[in-house]
């Protein structure tokens, strides 16, 4: 969205704007779908959603649940859940804060570890598997790009809450 008392966009850039957007909803669709299917075979005893939740942990390392509550744009009764069954199946544990002993940090343990490296590997066969007949530069292009719209995704996300709930009160 412009800043305000900003020009219109060019045409040609409303127009790719509008087409990715379109594109978006498109990919966020077939993600969706995968995530479903995902969800309904848990595994190791796991739900799906928590895995997120170990994905982080992995790669960011300890820290307590609320900064890993804000990280994964979650809330924290919902973390507590989720870490709640990982501790339960020891994919993650439980440690002094050592900034202060009277909190508690998040880690993931070897086996969760172990767990993230074996799905990770997973999903990256599933993902090499649908560009099989990309050329390699065209798949670097892409995830340059995604990480870019990502990266300013995550930087604009305040703005974009405040400007749906402005939506929503109006």
């Amino acid at each position: 969205m412009a800043d305000e008392g900003a020009a219109p966009p060019p045409a040609a850039a409303h127009a790719a704007s509008s087409e990715l957007s379109a594109q978006v909803v498109r990919l966020t669709r077939q993600v969706a779908a995968l995530r479903a299917h995902l969800t309904n075979r848990a595994r190791h005893g796991v739900e799906w959603s928590a895995y997120v939740v170990l994905f982080h942990l992995v790669k960011a390392g300890a820290m307590r649940s609320s900064a890993l509550a804000e990280m994964v744009c979650s809330d924290p009764s919902t973390i507590s859940r989720q870490t709640a069954s990982l501790v339960e199946h020891g994919l993650v544990e439980r440690r002094p804060d050592p900034d202060d002993g009277r909190a508690v940090q998040l880690a993931a343990t070897d086996a969760g570890r172990a767990l993230f490296d074996q799905m990770r590997a997973e999903r990256d066969g599933l993902i090499a598997s649908v560009l099989v007949d990309w050329d390699p530069a065209d798949v670097a292009t892409l995830a340059h790009l995604l990480d870019r719209f990502t990266t300013d995704l995550e930087r604009h996300r305040p703005r974009l809450l405040k400007t749906l709930d402005s939506l929503e009160t109006a």
